[in-house]
């Protein structure tokens, strides 16, 4: 296994430079984020809900079982503080750097697609009648379409509902740690140890949970869960394979930025070594060439070889 001594690329050593040299990709971030916010205070389509549609619109308006701040804790928080672990185990700031810039970006990606699609489609959530009619009492136009007389932010996220934002964070988020710790605790390996498949999928079934309650809680139908799940999961394999090598391979424990500089390290080992093979040969061809030192020479007016020569071409080895 390809692997460089404990603590050789630490946050100190290493860490500005590595941070410096992905100073783009911080900015993206910080930009996903920004639309993100934005699509959050963008009003969705406001889909014609007639009448005849409300048999499935007419279930209680519950609160969340996951409120939304809770969507940080367990989608990013929990990954960033196992992917520490990880780091002051081996102290490998590259793997570090990455695991965390690719949560990062699986997370927003995610959350720019998710909230995009919200407001295209605005589609009515099952409890939209109680959000539209707070009294029980339903009001319709000429054209059959609602006059609500709601809250008008409660309105607002009636028409959000497909696909569901909690779903595709969660996926998002845990999918990149149950192929993170797949990669870091070798669960493919071909051993048989099903105890690590299990480890792999804690996450998931977290995920999974979510999803569940989305619809328990009847703020989403199942196809909202489903395409958020699938959504997340998409993103998260996609922004992960950037970054680390498939779990099943070889080297799918570390990210590639880590072996790269494994291999540019031995490359210029060979070199050096290379270098100095090639001096101490043209060392050895000068010595071959300049005639022998001895008294049967001496009336021929030849000198010694060049010490100074020899000594400059081993101390360049050197």
């Amino acid at each position: 296994m390809r692997e460089a001594p404990p603590g050789s690329h630490t946050i100190k050593s290493h860490g500005y430079k590595l941070a410096r040299r992905h100073m783009h990709d911080w900015l993206i971030l910080v930009l996903l984020g920004v639309i993100v916010l934005v699509l959050n205070l963008t009003h969705p389509f406001y889909r014609f809900v007639g009448k005849d549609m409300m048999t499935d619109l007419k279930y209680p308006l519950k609160e969340n079982t996951v409120p939304v701040w809770a969507v940080p804790i367990y989608a990013i928080l929990l990954p960033v503080i196992i992917f520490t672990g990880f780091y002051f185990r081996r102290r490998d700031v590259y793997d570090l750097h990455h695991a965390v810039l690719g949560l990062f970006f699986a997370v927003l990606i995610t959350g720019v697609l998710t909230d995009s699609i919200k407001n295209a489609v605005g589609r009515p959530r099952p409890d939209f009648f109680w959000r539209c009619f707070p009294d029980g009492k339903d009001v319709y136009d000429a054209l059959g379409d609602v006059i609500c007389h709601g809250d008008a932010s409660v309105i607002k996220e009636g028409h959000k509902s497909f696909p569901s934002g909690h779903t595709s964070w969660s996926f998002a988020g845990l999918s990149f740690l149950s192929l993170y710790l797949a990669g870091k605790i070798k669960c493919f390996d071909r051993r048989g140890h099903v105890a690590k498949l299990c480890i792999v999928l804690v996450p998931l079934l977290l995920a999974a949970l979510v999803g569940v309650s989305r619809v328990d809680d009847y703020w989403h139908h199942w196809q909202d869960v489903f395409a958020g799940g699938l959504l997340g999961i998409v993103v998260s394999l996609l922004v992960y394979h950037q970054f680390f090598p498939p779990p099943y391979h070889n080297d799918g424990w570390g990210p590639y930025a880590y072996f790269s500089v494994l291999e540019e390290l031995s490359l210029a080992q060979q070199a050096n070594g290379e270098n100095g093979i090639n001096v101490q040969l043209m060392a050895q061809a000068l010595q071959q060439q300049q005639p022998d030192k001895s008294p049967n020479h001496a009336h021929l007016g030849l000198v010694e070889p060049n010490v100074s020569t020899l000594d400059d071409l081993e101390a360049g080895n050197r």
